[in-house]
């Protein structure tokens, strides 16, 4: 019997790759996707077009309002970074582009589509290489959240252990394209700006755009994304 899985779906890169991932590894996916607050939904129309490329059996999109709280440059009137070049972002400090609890606050509710559907296993497309210094991307809070769904679950409870999935967690973001590029991802579907414009054309100086950017180059590939002002 194939095994289901839910997959946390953002419309962008990195969780588009995941997805990839689960299916090719023989999960019948089910895609989580939020609407939080966050800046724009232009990535909740590229996760509608990968889930629905995907052939995914059932599409979820919740509704959480995370901007009652803000602090942060998505879920709030705060300007977000650019820079000229990935080199520019700094790894010493949590960016203001971090959504407080964000990834505890989504596993939280995949926790509970899981146990509805009866998966015990979620993808996630966390990442500790190339990415902004998110604490919620640490390879330490994705093992202590596990531990914890399976004391909090009826399903862990009842002895059908959940497993949180993180294939990209050690990968660089070339790692990452060239990965999802031989599971035939169409990376021309999905949205990873922080700050697109009304066309849903990525800003090019954002962080997540110059990653984007870096892990293309660096695998010898072509972005298939039109940008407003991408760098040399």
């Amino acid at each position: 019997m194939t095994r289901k899985a839910i997959v946390l779906l953002s419309g962008g890169l990195d969780s588009t790759t995941v997805l990839a991932i689960a299916k090719d590894q023989g999960f019948e996916p089910y895609a989580l996707s939020f609407r939080y607050g966050q800046r724009h939904e232009i990535e909740l129309a590229a996760a509608q077009r990968v889930a629905e490329a995907a052939g995914v059996e059932r599409h979820v999109v919740c509704d959480i309002d995370l901007r009652v709280f803000g602090g942060s440059a998505l879920t709030a009137d705060v300007a977000v970074p650019k820079h000229d070049s990935a080199d520019e972002i700094g790894d010493d400090e949590i960016p203001i582009t971090y959504v407080p609890a964000r990834n505890t606050v989504f596993l939280s509710f995949a926790l509970a589509y899981a146990e509805v559907v009866g998966a015990t296993d979620i993808f996630i497309g966390v990442n500790a290489l190339d990415y902004s210094g998110y604490p919620d991307c640490r390879p330490e809070f994705i093992q202590a959240y596990e531990r914890m769904a399976n004391l909090a679950t009826r399903a862990g409870v009842e002895g059908n252990e959940l497993k949180i999935h993180t294939p990209l967690i050690d990968l660089t973001k070339a790692q990452t394209v060239e990965l999802g590029t031989r599971l035939g991802v169409d990376y021309s579907l999905t949205s990873s700006c922080y700050d697109p414009d009304d066309q849903g054309r990525p800003c090019g100086h954002c962080d997540s755009c110059l990653l984007r950017l870096k892990g293309f180059a660096e695998a010898g590939l072509s972005d298939p994304l039109e940008y407003q002002d991408a760098p040399a």
